[in-house]
């Protein structure tokens, strides 16, 4: 069996340095909010070529504070993406902002920059792109229609680790960018840890003071804020795991431009390929009408596949008042998906053969 994704052979590799950056913490005795946090927020900020990052408890948090920091009023609109991971929205909805969900461009199933203006109003305080499968949204139409009605500019970027849009890394090409360090991403912590990068000063600040129960000076507070703060040991691994960073994507860019160039069956579609060097290619999500009998097809050749995401956010229980709504593009991608296996340590013989395994697909059968 090839495993979709295992992770203790992904983190092999750093097994040594992993260990010891967990010892040196264990040692310090010095748990929280201390050199290692300081010392990765700056590197990670260099790597997103940003001037600041704010090391958080995880992803969704991130997105939580940057909203919180920028203290819309109740009931405020904010654009997300209608084909995303619930974790996009439940910022929204926790600070009592309105979502306003935008169907995806069905080529690159990214949020439509071409469909967001028409869904601004005179609520509307944000958009909040998705870079889903570790590719970077159209930004520079978005920015463009951000500055045009004066409307803040946030990218979710926790599947897009070290990705590129016009020579840019994401990290810097929004007001805020918001990452997740879950063990999954292409930059994994060993729990759960989040980061927040931006060229704000003030924003950084606030945030910095929202992490930590609204407060920089002990039993100060300065606003109402959370506990989300990122420990010293998932700060300590990332850094140990950061330096091969771009050697990883690179090795996953590689295996991407072999399942598009090799990959023949008809039917099946594939992710566009004009992106390959700049994506990051977290996943390889590919489309099938008859999904169910691929990933049956592939399991019974010992191909482990996964689905990202079977029940898209307007139709889950959790947000019962939007079940009638109709997003037909974001539905059929839902129906469709499958992603199959793509991470670093996959050897060129696995890679072979999940690309025979796929072009043996007969749907007929």
């Amino acid at each position: 069996m090839i495993p979709f994704l295992d992770l203790t052979r992904v983190n092999k590799p750093y097994q040594d340095a992993i260990e010891e950056a967990a010892l040196r913490v264990l040692r310090s005795g010095w748990y929280i909010l201390g050199k290692e946090l300081v010392s990765f927020e700056k590197t990670f900020a260099d790597y997103c070529e940003a001037a600041h990052a704010i090391g958080v408890g995880n992803g969704l948090d991130a997105i939580t504070l940057i909203l919180k920091a920028y203290n819309f009023p109740a009931g405020s609109e904010v654009i997300v993406p209608a084909n995303t991971y619930i974790a996009s929205v439940l910022p929204v909805t926790y600070l009592n902002l309105t979502p306003v969900l935008v169907e995806p461009d069905p080529r690159t199933m990214l949020i439509d920059s071409d469909e967001i203006e028409r869904h601004i109003t005179a609520r509307t305080k944000a958009i909040l792109t998705v870079d889903l499968y570790g590719k970077s949204c159209e930004m520079r139409a978005i920015t463009k229609l951000a500055e045009r009605h004066n409307l803040k500019l946030i990218t979710d970027a926790a599947q897009s680790h070290g990705a590129m849009y016009d020579g840019q890394k994401v990290g810097t090409l929004a007001d805020a960018t918001a990452f997740s360090f879950y063990p999954t991403k292409n930059l994994g912590a060993l729990g759960d840890a989040g980061a927040v990068t931006t060229n704000d000063k003030a924003l950084a600040e606030k945030i910095r003071y929202l992490r930590n129960y609204g407060s920089l000076e002990r039993y100060k507070n300065d606003f109402q804020g959370v506990n989300s703060r990122l420990d010293e040991i998932q700060a300590a691994v990332l850094s140990a795991k950061l330096p091969y960073l771009e050697a990883e994507n690179r090795r996953r860019k590689v295996i991407a431009a072999r399942y598009l160039s090799e990959i023949v069956l008809p039917d099946l579609i594939l992710p566009p390929s004009d992106s390959v060097e700049s994506d990051a290619w977290h996943l390889f999500v590919v489309r099938h009408k008859q999904r169910n009998k691929f990933i049956t097809h592939l399991d019974g050749l010992g191909i482990q596949t996964n689905v990202h995401y079977p029940l898209p956010v307007h139709k889950q229980k959790a947000f019962q008042y939007m079940n009638d709504r109709c997003f037909p593009i974001t539905e059929a991608i839902h129906r469709e998906v499958v992603s199959l296996p793509l991470n670093p340590v996959l050897s060129d013989d696995e890679v072979e053969e999940i690309i025979k395994a796929v072009n043996t697909f007969d749907p007929g059968i």
